[in-house]
């Protein structure tokens, strides 16, 4: 089956819209149920010297991993990449670069990338961009769907429960 990407709602509205706030809390859910943030961080766990260096999450969002991470880790270097502005009540700790993912990772290096439902977002052409940067890391954790009609089926079943933005966005990702 070949990927194709869409663009999703919440990438092309202003971080304050009500439909991007809406889509924020529908992810929070989302991300629980899926269990993403959770494996992110028993990965992140296995590698403690790697950790040690720091940790970049690209794609950050709302920062939710990088704030598990510095409750759990307090001290080392936690950066986050996004386009959006850095969250209200973020920990202090963590570093907020606000710009594109591939200037982020420019700059880059250290113990752990990670990603959370973030690299489908990117053409091919795009992912590739990825790779000239993946050997300044030590560990790469990446999470995204799991695309199988299941994964449709499951999706289907929460659309009634989720916001505009999220029905959109939630298909087109996966």
């Amino acid at each position: 089956m070949q990927r194709v990407v869409e663009p999703e709602i919440i990438d092309q509205l202003p971080p304050d819209h009500p439909d991007v706030v809406r889509s924020r809390t529908d992810l929070r859910v989302i991300n629980f149920l899926m269990g993403n943030e959770r494996w992110l961080a028993r990965q992140i766990a296995k590698h403690a010297g790697a950790r040690a260096m720091g940790v970049l999450e690209v794609g950050a969002g709302e920062g939710t991993l990088l704030m598990r991470l510095a409750e759990k880790y307090p001290g080392i270097p936690l950066t986050a990449c996004d386009l959006a502005p850095r969250p209200e009540g973020l920990d202090p700790t963590i570093r907020w670069e606000q710009r594109d993912v591939f200037e982020c990772l420019a700059a880059a290096k250290g113990g752990i990338l990670a990603a959370n439902l973030f690299l489908h977002h990117f053409e091919n052409d795009e992912l590739e961009q990825f790779r000239q940067h993946l050997g300044k890391f030590e560990v790469i954790c990446v999470n995204e769907p799991f695309r199988t009609q299941q994964t449709l089926i499951d999706a289907k079943i929460i659309l009634p429960f989720v916001g505009r933005a999220t029905k959109h966005d939630m298909m087109v990702s996966i």
